[in-house]
């Protein structure tokens, strides 16, 4: 009876483990990743991009099926299938565009891919809302600084930002998602405060400092947290959260070739040191720019030039990146000004940027187009290509004396938010020492901040 009962006992843990070979994902042999853009939630007057990367390193080339399903994996919740070959040590990403607008609701979508072997899938939660206009009104994300370029603008938060704990950080970020903030964008990984053009790195090498531990660089910017990158994605995987890594600050407006192949090299390291967090979900250029796209050059010569390096840079950055993590997106955040100089130039752009979240159309130069015709315009080179416009609103105004960052007033952040109706995703500029949760252990910012907290909570509750 013992012999019968040990054989049962075996007979079960061999077939249990048939079953788990099964499901089980290799993660030596083939790499699978989800992405929905945008994250999180979305109107029905807004296509849904779904992503589905494959990324095969092993030495043989493999064929892989590839299925994405609604809410379910049966026939009739079948939204497209696919079989693609991926040659040894290559990746794929498959890639379908969703019509929204029926299928309000908390839904799902659900990637498969099976190699013949084994079988890998991923789920991501998406909330469809019943719209009439592209927006949903709402800030849904936000750029975090670990330290503010300028002393002068970041006066009121500075001294206590720099001295934020690991734990401190996963407090800003718990506290982002308190106001459904469900983006963040780091905005640079590295502080190096020189301009285009106006600096000798490549004479002298690089001499910014890091905001995590870098094998690159071993520089270290002087603030507390040991690696606030880190505690940034841990609390962002706990709370579901999506995390753009600001692969920056090389130079300001920087689109050369020097810069180039820096960014390249810290995406890199940033990919191999945090690419396990769920959270990590694309990859943000932090050097920004002019809206037309000529690094704020005056001279007609200098500007096509400079126009030529940003094409150049995102062509060979969107690829190098595609390489590392197909299925993440590419995002690029110049001002609105000057769009209309670069009409030319933009539909080359978006074919190798998938999101361009521009800002200050609340402040746009004499002379220059409206805010409005600047977003219209933008919005249909976005539409042409395939590629997403998300809004930066700027949630702070300048003080009157001495231009330090101060939080906007509630009403005004209202009035862009009802008034630029067309972006798929707002998010704002910037989170700490512009917000502040009055439960957090440390006040960022002068008391304001936990003014604009509550109002902007008390706008938010109004619209569920």
């Amino acid at each position: 009876m013992k012999n019968i009962v040990n054989l049962f006992s075996l007979l079960t843990i061999l077939f249990s483990l048939l079953l788990l070979n099964s499901c089980v994902v290799d993660k030596s042999e083939s790499a699978v990743g989800l992405t929905l853009i945008p994250p999180a939630s979305i109107t029905n007057q807004v296509n849904l991009d779904i992503r589905g990367g494959i990324k095969n390193t092993t030495e043989k080339d493999k064929k892989y099926d590839v299925t994405i399903y609604w809410d379910k994996e049966t026939e009739d919740s079948k939204l497209y299938e696919t079989t693609v070959n991926v040659k040894a040590g290559k990746v794929d990403c498959v890639k379908y565009i969703l019509s929204t607008q029926n299928r309000v609701g908390q839904h799902s979508v659900i990637l498969v891919v099976e190699d013949g072997v084994n079988v890998y899938k991923m789920q991501k939660p998406i909330e469809v809302l019943d719209s009439s206009i592209r927006s949903t009104q709402k800030i849904e994300g936000a750029f975090i600084g670990f330290y503010h370029w300028s002393e002068q603008e970041g006066k009121m938060w500075n001294p206590t930002i720099k001295n934020l704990t690991d734990n401190q950080w996963k407090e800003v970020v718990h506290s982002m998602n308190k106001l459904d903030m469900n983006i963040i964008v780091i905005q640079e990984s590295f502080r190096n405060q020189y301009y285009v053009g106006k600096h000798t790195i490549e004479q002298d090498g690089y001499q910014g400092k890091a905001f995590y531990p870098s094998s690159l660089y071993k520089e270290r910017m002087p603030i507390t947290a040991n690696d606030p990158i880190e505690a940034v994605l841990q609390q962002a995987d706990e709370e579901g959260m999506n995390v753009f890594m600001g692969v920056g600050m090389y130079a300001w407006f920087d689109y050369t070739k020097g810069s180039l192949d820096w960014h390249k090299k810290v995406a890199e390291e940033l990919w191999q040191k945090y690419a396990h967090h769920p959270s990590f979900y694309g990859f943000y250029v932090s050097e920004e720019g002019m809206g037309s796209l000529d690094c704020f050059e005056k001279d007609p010569q200098k500007k096509g030039m400079r126009q030529q390096e940003v094409l150049h840079f995102f062509k060979e950055f969107k690829q190098y990146c595609y390489e590392l993590a197909p299925d993440k997106p590419v995002m690029f955040a110049p001002n609105g000004w000057g769009v209309g100089e670069a009409r030319e130039i933009y539909p080359q752009l978006l074919e190798n940027v998938d999101i361009i979240c521009p800002f200050a159309f609340a402040r746009m130069p004499q002379g220059d187009l409206t805010g409005i015709e600047a977003v219209t315009l933008l919005q249909q080179f976005c539409n042409n290509a395939e590629a997403h416009l998300w809004l930066d609103l700027e949630a702070f105004l300048f003080d009157d004396k001495e231009k330090y960052l101060v939080p906007r007033p509630i009403d005004e952040i209202k009035k862009d938010l009802l008034l630029f109706d067309t972006f798929e995703k707002i998010i704002c500029y910037q989170y700490p020492g512009v917000f502040n949760d009055p439960e957090m252990s440390v006040r960022i910012g002068e008391e304001s901040t936990i003014q604009l907290f509550k109002d902007y909570k008390e706008y938010l509750d109004a619209l569920k």
